[in-house]
């Protein structure tokens, strides 16, 4: 703070051990926050104060914190370890569904300020929307969308996406790239430089 690094531009991840005085610079200084609860949970290091966060106006964001931190970039666990992690701590309804949905769509835009273009569905936006199948037994029955898609979903139930309004992917399948021959590229990658480790 006091070398001014704290601004409406900068995210800061984690933000598992602030204490009261640094929530407020965060508030203050109109810092964002990004969650990342699977790779908290996964290093053992400790768990973000969301709810607080949250309550003093502080937009919380939901990140993956990339697979070595994690083995997973799957928002849908994301989504769904955020409303759990924090009911041990603060009670059932610590952190509602519909809260969490808000931190991995319109806070995340937020987050990059980018909110005037994306993570909402709104006239003058871009078109990003998934389209998903939750009629699995998994997802079904459903006490409310946002607990369906939070709590149940899973990442494989998204069936198309479209960005900006093209589609990405229809019915499972990629549209824009050849899937196996990233994933051949990525290996043949993974092998050179196990080789040079």
């Amino acid at each position: 703070h006091r070398i001014q690094l704290a601004n409406e531009r900068l995210c800061l991840a984690h933000c598992i051990w602030l204490n009261d005085r640094e929530m407020e610079i965060i508030r203050d200084t109109k810092t964002k926050v990004m969650h990342c609860p699977s790779s908290n949970l996964k290093l053992g290091s400790g768990i973000a104060k969301v709810p607080e966060l949250l309550a003093m106006g502080i937009p919380v964001s939901l990140g993956a914190d990339g697979a070595p931190c994690n083995n997973n970039l799957d928002m849908f666990q994301e989504m769904r370890l955020a409303a759990l992690i924090q009911k041990p701590r603060l009670g059932p309804k610590s952190l509602t569904a519909e809260t969490v949905f808000e931190m991995a769509t319109i806070n995340g835009a937020k987050t990059l300020r980018m909110d005037d273009q994306i993570g909402s569905i709104e006239v003058g936006k871009k078109a990003d929307i998934i389209l998903m199948d939750l009629e699995n037994i998994h997802s079904t029955p459903a006490e409310s969308i946002y607990s369906q898609v939070v709590y149940s979903a899973h990442s494989t139930d998204v069936k198309t996406v479209i960005i900006d309004g093209k589609i990405i992917m229809k019915d499972r399948e990629i549209k824009t790239f050849d899937v196996s021959s990233v994933t051949d590229e990525a290996k043949r990658e993974l092998k050179k430089l196990l080789r040079r480790i």
